[in-house]
């Protein structure tokens, strides 16, 4: 299976559908502050997503963008994009992560995350997009936040 690749502008378009046939969030993925990586099968296919947002002192990342294609559920790659993520956000030298999941609880506790306070979530990475659209739209009142040492 191809390796990771950094998204690029042209990959937005794709990437966007991906998402909403995922029900995840879409806003800032054009944003050069959002790291966003793929994951093709070997026909080029978009099979996965994975990334995450810095706050504004590097400190903390949000871990967003983390979909596998239904074709490839149940295989073990959703750990593979979480884990690439987390793994790149403390190469930066973030020491926290922190997420919202309403419905995928279960798999971030396998991979050290417990829940956590989302008023403190945003109060850490404020100027991140996907927290700016979430105090803006009253959806952050609907989150469940999950947070782990990096």
């Amino acid at each position: 299976m191809p390796g990771f690749e950094l998204m690029k502008a042209a990959d937005v378009a794709e990437l966007t559908a991906f998402l909403r046939s995922a029900d995840l969030t879409l806003s800032g993925l054009d944003d050069p502050d959002v790291c966003l990586w793929l994951l093709r099968d070997e026909s080029g296919a978009l099979i996965g997503s994975t990334g995450f947002e810095v706050s504004a002192g590097g400190d903390d990342v949000i871990i967003r963008s983390v979909a596998v294609g239904v074709d490839a559920r149940g295989s073990g790659l959703g750990t593979r994009l979480a884990r690439h993520a987390i793994d790149k956000a403390r190469a930066q030298g973030a020491r926290r992560a922190w997420l919202f999941s309403r419905r995928s609880g279960p798999f971030w506790q396998k991979l050290g995350f417990v829940a956590a306070d989302r008023d403190e979530l945003a109060a850490a990475l404020a100027t991140t997009r996907q927290v700016r659209l979430f105090v803006e739209t009253g959806q952050l009142q609907r989150e469940i936040a999950w947070s782990r040492p990096l």
